[in-house]
Parts: structure tokens; C-alpha cells; sequence
């Protein structure tokens, strides 16, 4: 058995959001086909994030000067603490989906927050003389990624930010299986806008089927 975050960042109801409709569907479908499976639902926008501050800083710089962790003023304590959890939690998973819409051509300020807290040297990655090296190899990931306008093709590829800096950070720590579903073109074509919603639940579901066939948990 296997375990799947399914991490979402978007704080629209279901209901409201193209993106977090296309990834009902692809947890519909992943659940089918693979019932046994742990899925652990996160929504950052309902979770305690720290953000990397002065606290987090200057608690981190105590800890590397060999100050004790009970030493630290509670602030310290309280970030660090979380921080800890959630990069634990995401080790210890084997699959990770994310859910995200395009804001100012990037991701929400909330899942950045959450990349924060899992790019963790020594935990999700290694430097080594011949440079950084990922700790998560041979997990696999996939991104659903709503998009008003149209960034896979034409003059928008290049400022395209959100997905490739993902991708871009799942390779860093290791994990370079990833998949992207993207559901764009509802602003720019809004008379399309179902039939777009609807091609990508198609899409979700086939992925879903393919990415739930791989059970067993990654080693770590």
C-alpha cells in the first residue's frame, strides 16, 4: 500500500474552481482503481504554514551554532516544530498531487510557503561535492494546473512560471516523474469553458488510472 498527498491550493470551494473539480476527478478515479491506498488531503489555505521569517532564521542559526532546541524562544520553537511536521509528512508519502491555479503567472503565495517547508537539505536533498543531490528518487508526481489563458503553446510559454518552477523543485529534491494536466483557455475562450473543464476530467481520470497502477511505497 501506498501513500498519496493530494495537496491542493486554491481557497474557491470545489464547486468553484475548474482546477479543483478536474482533481475530484482524478481522486474519483485513482480511489477506484486503486482502493487500498492511504490519501492524505491537504488544503493549505486551512493549514498552519510558517512562513521562512526573522523567527524561523534566527532559530535555525541558533541550532547550527549548537544552541538546544529547548533554548530557543517559543516563536522559534513553534515554527521550527511545524516546519519539521510537514516535511516529515511529506517524506514519509510515495505519491504527491498538486492542485494549483495560475496567479500573476506563478502559484499561490500559500504553496510556496508549503515548498518552503519541504526543501530541507539533508531531509528532501543532499549537497555533495559535485553539487545538490534529491533524497526523494523513484516518486512520482502530477500537477493540475488551472489556467485562464493559454501558457502550453504560443507567446505564453514563456511566461509560464507556476508549473515549470514546480517541476523544477520536485527535481531538485529527487522526484522527476511528473506529470502535468493543465486546464487552460477558460478566460480567454469563455464559451469553451465547460468543454475545456470537461476534456481535462477526461485526461485527470486516464492519468489517475495509470498513476494509481504503481503500489508499491517508495523506500526512505
Amino acid at each position: 500500500m501506498a501513500k498519496l498527498l493530494y495537496i491542493t491550493a486554491n481557497p474557491k470551494p470545489v464547486e468553484a474552481s475548474f482546477g479543483l473539480k478536474v482533481g475530484q476527478a482524478f481522486l474519483e478515479a485513482y480511489r477506484e482503481e486503486n482502493p487500498k491506498d492511504e490519501i492524505v488531503e491537504l488544503n493549505l489555505f486551512q493549514m498552519n504554514i510558517p512562513e521562512i521569517d526573522g523567527d524561523v532564521l534566527s532559530g535555525w542559526d541558533k541550532l547550527r551554532q549548537g544552541t538546544p532546541f529547548e533554548s530557543l524562544n517559543l516563536a522559534e520553537q513553534d515554527k521550527i516544530t511545524r516546519i519539521n511536521e510537514l516535511t516529515e509528512q511529506f517524506v514519509g508519502a510515495d505519491k504527491y498531487v498538486f492542485v494549483s491555479p495560475m496567479w500573476n503567472l506563478s502559484i499561490p503565495p500559500r504553496l510556496k510557503a508549503f515548498i518552503d517547508t519541504i526543501m530541507i537539505a539533508g531531509k528532501t536533498f543532499k549537497y555533495t561535492e559535485n553539487g545538490p543531490v534529491g533524497l526523494l528518487m523513484g516518486r512520482k508526481a502530477v500537477h493540475i494546473q488551472a489556467r485562464g489563458g493559454i501558457y502550453s503553446e504560443g507567446p505564453g510559454v514563456d511566461m509560464e512560471f507556476g508549473d515549470r518552477y514546480l517541476r523544477a523543485v520536485l527535481a531538485f529534491i529527487g522526484i522527476t516523474d511528473v506529470e502535468t494536466i493543465a486546464v487552460e483557455g477558460m478566460a480567454f475562450m469563455p464559451e469553451k469553458a465547460q468543454e475545456i473543464q470537461e476534456k481535462a476530467i477526461v485526461q485527470a481520470k486516464e492519468v489517475a488510472k495509470r498513476f494509481a497502477k504503481d503500489t508499491a511505497p517508495v523506500e526512505s
